[in-house]
């Protein structure tokens, strides 16, 4: 539903949407639009072609030279970037990947708020019967609803640096290069189930999933790297904590109406770039998530190793595969360990030979 509605017809009604939706801009920019491209360009002190290239970097489409589309708060922020450069805080030939990283996080986060508001208004106009939401009434939640957005904004931004304070600390260089576990989880099946739902019941699913799967690796000191729609991609710096959030997602996940889960992990040197996480490891996970079996967690060896002599976790090498990237692939199941079993001589035997399996690819390995 619009919330500022302009195909009803009377020209009173139109105008009132125009000067509502100007006021609605200049709230969100900051100020009236009366620069172009290539003024912003002059006032900040930047080459035009520069200032294009980070628009474009942050998900904006092109505006025209002639086009007054640009505020005060455009040439500040301009100015500001160049500041930074000037400290030496952000590299030159980094700064259209800073955009590109802040812009794509920060439009899914200004198209959920869109849909926060506008739903809030047709709830509204529900409620005020045949005349509906006005639009200068709109705009007024507008002005309530933003300056608390911001605030909570900054807030999580603050905590989620506090949350990284160590990192902040460590030797120069290092700070990018961490050991880490890397995890996926997907829906098995999701295309296929998602071609026969509505785009709200595959909403809620989705949301569902994003819900549930966020409260699990929070609750095990992991973090959510990024969402795919059927998948979720976290890092724990603890194999443990890696292994219990891989364990416990299918279960929270399950029920009847539900695609099933299955989650794939590995552990080693993760490079750290902004926000995403690239290394070997990521794809290894990856190729153990498209193998595991439905309700299961697959693991590589690094992490295996990680658990070695813990009694909660029963640990098994599966028959080796050929996937892509690895030719010869280990994969280990890990499962809860029931109350009890440790004594069972069935169970004692397949640690055993668990342990023979690991212990042989250490010798290949110190060989090779």
């Amino acid at each position: 539903m619009t919330p500022l509605p302009d195909d009803t017809g009377d020209p009173a009604a139109v105008a009132g949407a125009d000067a509502a939706r100007e006021a609605l801009l200049r709230l969100l920019l900051d100020g009236p639009r009366k620069f172009t491209r290539l003024q912003v360009a002059a006032m900040a002190g930047m080459p035009p072609e520069r200032t294009k290239r980070l628009w474009r970097a942050l998900g904006f489409p092109d505006a025209a030279d002639d086009d007054r589309v640009f505020t005060d708060a455009d040439v500040r922020a301009l100015l500001l970037l160049s500041a930074l450069i000037d400290s030496g805080f952000v590299d030159p030939g980094t700064e259209a990947s800073i955009a590109r990283a802040m812009g794509q996080s920060l439009s899914r986060l200004a198209d959920w708020q869109t849909d926060l508001l506008a739903d809030a208004l047709a709830r509204a106009g529900e409620d005020a019967g045949p005349r509906g939401v006005r639009p200068e009434e709109a705009v007024a939640a507008a002005r309530r609803l933003f300056p608390l957005l911001r605030q909570v904004q900054d807030y999580v931004w603050r905590r989620h640096l506090a949350a990284n304070a160590d990192r902040l600390l460590t030797p120069a260089g290092s700070a990018d290069r961490r050991e880490l576990a890397v995890g996926f989880a997907d829906l098995v099946g999701y295309t296929t189930r998602s071609r026969g739902m509505g785009g709200r019941e595959l909403g809620a699913m989705v949301e569902d999933f994003e819900s549930i799967a966020s409260g699990v690796i929070a609750r095990h000191h992991g973090r959510v790297v990024k969402t795919v729609g059927d998948g979720i991609l976290y890092t724990a710096a603890s194999a443990i904590d890696a292994v219990e959030i891989g364990l416990e997602l299918p279960e929270a996940w399950q029920a009847e109406d539900r695609p099933p889960l299955r989650v794939g992990a590995a552990y080693g040197t993760v490079l750290t770039h902004l926000g995403d996480v690239y290394s070997p490891v990521v794809n290894l996970a990856s190729r153990l998530t498209s193998i595991a079996r439905p309700g299961t967690l697959l693991v590589d060896r690094d992490l295996v190793r990680r658990l070695r002599g813990l009694p909660r976790y029963r640990v098994r090498p599966l028959r080796r595969v050929s996937v892509r990237g690895y030719d010869d692939l280990q994969p280990w199941l890990v499962r809860r360990r029931p109350a009890g079993e440790a004594d069972l001589a069935l169970e004692t035997m397949l640690d055993e030979m668990a342990d023979d399996v690991l212990e042989e690819d250490d010798g290949e390995d110190a060989a090779g």
